[in-house]
């Protein structure tokens, strides 16, 4: 009785999430029907976002946005990764245990701060030193992405670290007996046995990178311009649609459904390709 229940509750389960992914998706497309049909697929590439007086309906582009978000969240998975690899290897083989669990705490209080946070932090502290060294106004992409990988780096080294500790002892204790060094170990033995758990966490900080709003709308700049510079302001998905929102009206609320469905398929695409990608080559 007790292994029926739970067989169905799991199947419920499964198949609410599924039913409410399908949902999601449902609704974006329906209310994005009107930009599509207006704008179609050059909706992609118009670095056009300009609304119409009175009955017009305007012209409303989101390559910008796109360009933004996708930019924000190269730079940031491109400082991210490498950081969050090298602390979770840091405190699951070379820090002594004193050292590992209080590093261990503070990271995780780290995931715990809420966005804004970061984005006044970012603002008000972070940006004057990017714009001390590397120019700019301090407000723009570079500064958005180093803070949107600070952001994620906890999340990132937190799920590796505890998938690096699932690695046998028995294994690194054979690799040591046949001569292997610390390195040796680390690169032939933890990393192969953790890939599934490190690849999690990579694609769990890629999704939040790309959904990040509040902490990006402080520091990317929030202006409808192409980036020409890595320190040029512009804007990203997340941070146009909680700016305009809740004042557009019409064709470009519609317009802003049709980015949210861009978000939407490129955030699945990406971690689904990720996902199946690595799940396949784990099989072989």
């Amino acid at each position: 009785m007790g292994g029926k229940l739970f067989r169905n509750f799991s199947f419920l389960s499964a198949t609410l999430s599924f039913f409410i992914l399908v949902g999601i998706f449902a609704v974006l497309f329906t209310y994005a029907q009107d930009a599509m049909h207006t704008f179609g697929l050059d909706f992609l590439f118009n670095e056009q976002w300009e609304p119409g007086e009175d009955d017009e309906g305007g012209i409303f582009g989101g390559y910008i946005p796109i360009v933004g978000t996708l930019l924000s969240t190269v730079i940031a998975m491109v400082i991210a990764v490498p950081i969050a690899m090298g602390i979770a290897i840091f405190l699951t083989e070379i820090a002594s245990v004193k050292v590992a669990k209080p590093v261990s705490i503070s990271i995780e209080l780290l995931a715990a701060i809420p966005s804004i946070i970061y984005g006044m932090w970012g603002l008000f502290y972070f940006a004057p030193i990017v714009q001390k060294t590397v120019g700019g106004n301090g407000v723009g992409l570079l500064t958005a992405g180093i803070v949107l990988a600070i952001m994620i780096i906890p999340f990132m080294a937190a799920i590796t670290r505890d998938s690096m500790n699932t690695t046998p002892p028995v294994l690194k204790e054979s690799a040591y007996a046949m001569g292997a060094t610390k390195f040796d170990v680390i690169k032939d033995v933890v990393m192969p046995y953790s890939k599934g758990g490190i690849i999690g966490s990579v694609i769990l900080a890629l999704g939040r990178a790309l959904g990040e709003t509040m902490a990006v709308a402080f520091l990317i700049g929030s202006v409808m311009h192409l980036p020409k510079h890595i320190t040029d302001p512009t804007t990203s998905i997340p941070v146009l649609l909680a700016n305009n929102f809740a004042e557009a009206e019409d064709l470009e609320l519609s317009s802003m459904y049709y980015l949210a469905l861009i978000l939407f398929v490129v955030s699945f695409v990406v971690i689904s390709l990720a996902k199946f990608y690595f799940f396949g080559r784990k099989q072989r």
